[in-house]
Parts: C-alpha cells; sequence; structure tokens
C-alpha cells in the first residue's frame, strides 16, 4: 500500500495516520523525496482502505500488490518524465540517444566527440572515468582528472554528461560534474550504492545486472525511489545465457515488460547488448519498436584503437546513419501508436 500525503500534512496529522496504520498493517515507512511525501506499508489487505484515505493529510491512497512498489505502475499509471536540463527529457514523450565512448581516454578525444555529437544533435555525453574491468590490468580510467576536462568541454557546449559511480565514497566528488549517475551491470545489487545515490538530487541510470531478473531490477529502483530519489532511469543492457555468438543476450522483451510493469522511462543498451558492432544499429531499431525511451550507444572516432570495447563501439558515420534511422523509427512508431 502506498499513501500519499499532502505536501502541508502537520506533525499531528502524521501522528495520527501512523497510529491508525498500525492497528491495520505492521506500521509504515516514511518516504520523501523531490516530488512527493508517501508512507509505504506492508501487511494485510482485507480492511477497507477508506479508514485511512478519509484522514486528514492524506491525498491518495493505493493498494500495490508488487514487492517493488514506489516503482510500480499500479499506482502512478501515467509513466515518469526526468529532467536533464537544457530542454533536455527522457520519457513517453520524447526519444533520447546517449553517445560517446566507453572510455574517456584523453582531452582530444573528449573535443572529438563532442563536436560530434553537437553536429548531430545528441544532448547527452556518456563516457566512463571509473571502469569496471573484469582484469586489473586493463584501463580503468582518467578518474576526477578526466571527468573534470570532460565537463569542461560538455558544458562549454551544452551537453550533459552521463558517466558510471562505482563506490558511495565516489558520489560527493563526482557529484558537481555529473548530470546521470550510471550505475553498471555489475552494480545493480550493491545496495549501499543504491540507498547513497537516493539521497542525491541527480537522475541515475540503472542497468540491469549480468543475469538480474525483471522483478530483481524493479526492486534495485525501489531501493533508489525508496532513500528519496524519484530521478530514475532503467535499462537493459544484455544478459548473460548460454549462447556464445555474440556478448550478451539483449532481452527486447524486457523493454515492453519493463514499460507495462514500472512508471519509469526505460532505455536499451545496444552496444553492450550484442557485443558486435555490425548487429547495434539492429538491435537499436528494434528497441525502437519494442518502446524504449531512448538508447545509449557507444561511439569513437576510431573504434579500433579505443582502449575498451571497440569490438562493439561504432565510428562516426555508422553512428550518423543510426542517428537518423532510430529518430524515422521512433516517428513512425508513433504514428503506429495512433491507429
Amino acid at each position: 500500500m502506498i499513501i500519499q500525503l499532502e505536501h502541508q500534512i502537520s506533525e499531528d496529522e502524521k501522528k495520527s495516520l501512523l497510529r491508525e496504520l498500525d492497528k491495520l498493517v505492521k506500521g509504515g515507512t516514511e518516504v520523501s523525496t523531490q516530488f512527493g511525501n508517501y508512507i509505504v506499508a506492508i501487511g494485510r489487505s482485507g480492511f477497507d482502505i477508506r479508514s485511512i484515505g478519509n484522514l486528514q493529510g492524506v491525498k491518495d491512497i493505493h493498494r500495490v500488490s508488487d514487492p517493488y512498489k514506489l516503482v510500480s505502475k499500479k499506482w502512478k499509471l501515467d509513466e515518469s518524465t526526468i529532467k536533464i536540463g537544457n530542454n533536455c527529457s527522457i520519457g513517453p514523450d520524447s526519444f533520447t540517444i546517449m553517445a560517446g565512448p566507453c572510455s574517456i581516454e584523453s582531452e582530444e578525444q573528449i573535443k572529438s566527440t563532442v563536436q560530434h555529437l553537437v553536429a548531430n544533435k545528441i544532448p547527452v555525453m556518456r563516457g566512463g572515468v571509473y571502469k569496471p574491468r573484469s582484469s586489473p590490468y586493463s584501463f580503468r580510467g582518467l578518474g576526477m582528472d578526466g571527468l573534470k576536462v570532460f565537463y569542461r568541454h560538455c558544458r562549454e557546449q551544452g551537453i550533459k554528461i552521463i558517466t558510471e559511480v562505482m563506490m558511495v565514497e565516489q558520489i560527493e566528488e563526482m557529484y558537481d560534474y555529473v548530470d546521470i549517475f550510471q550505475v553498471g551491470a555489475r552494480n545493480s545489487q550493491n545496495f549501499n550504492l543504491l540507498d547513497a545515490l537516493g539521497g542525491v538530487d541527480k537522475p541515475v541510470l540503472l542497468k540491469r545486472g549480468i543475469s538480474g531478473t525483471i522483478p530483481e531490477l524493479l526492486q534495485s529502483a525501489e531501493y533508489i525511489f525508496s532513500n528519496g530519489n524519484e530521478n530514475i532511469i532503467l535499462c537493459e543492457r544484455g544478459i548473460r545465457t548460454f549462447e556464445k555468438s555474440y556478448r550478451n543476450t539483449l532481452d527486447i522483451n524486457a523493454i515492453a515488460v519493463l514499460k507495462d510493469r514500472s512508471h519509469l522511462p526505460v532505455i536499451s543498451d545496444p552496444s553492450h547488448g550484442i557485443g558486435v558492432r555490425k548487429y547495434v544499429d539492429k538491435v537499436a531499431m528494434a528497441s525502437v519498436m519494442a518502446g524504449a525511451d531512448g538508447v545509449i550507444l557507444e561511439v569513437h572516432e576510431k573504434p579500433e584503437k579505443a582502449f575498451s570495447d571497440g569490438q562493439q563501439t561504432l565510428d562516426y558515420l555508422q553512428a550518423e546513419k543510426l542517428y537518423s534511422k532510430l529518430m524515422k523509427l521512433y516517428k513512425l512508431r508513433e504514428d503506429l501508436d495512433q491507429l
């Protein structure tokens, strides 16, 4: 059960509500976010919710059977829109493309990528400065020094930044230089990190775990929401299966299912999803028609020289052609939705 509280609820009204709630369920958890105040209660369902809904200070009340209550579509039927700034948003009324290299490698690379994005009207640049790598001997990013250069060049051109945060301790130092915090697949169930990101007022892109189920992804999003941050973007990035013909199995089904089960925006990561450059455009286009609100792509001026993930990274010409195809498909999807 989710109880939406009036913005101006008094402390006496809240205490009265909690006393009444204790009689009916196992108590409630208070949640305060950028956009609202809630009480989330888990317990028996065999009572008249009007006994709670009619109390002073209650705006609305919803029965939600899903364990991931706050991110569930069962109480918030309208899809959420995440505002990034500079008239950029991620949600049901737009299709947002994010692009850039797997890793931030140098200042020249940043400048080149920013120019490419500006020329193609791409609003968000991706790029890792802290990289979780399977091998400890692989390139692991330029850290905060790289992020500051990344930030400076993007700000000069009005480009927003998404980059991965790996530890709770990194959040504070990264905060001023990041527009969207990315939680990678390996940290999808790092609950300490998710708790901490619930305390920031910037969007969080949450990737599905390597072997994570859809309910597990939604429960991870619930950690962030329940700690105070409603600005969450879900990302399908492929899961590990028995198939060895490509890097991961991009679960196109998941996009449609997530859009049905949650009010949060859903984007696709076709670069990691298949891990083979010549197939990225095809699965990216499939993501559009499955209902994705955007894609995040790996793009590099010279993918064969990339420090990481070169095999799945598009060059600028390939990326430009794909951007055009994606926006045309999105327009087609809008037209088909009207039928």
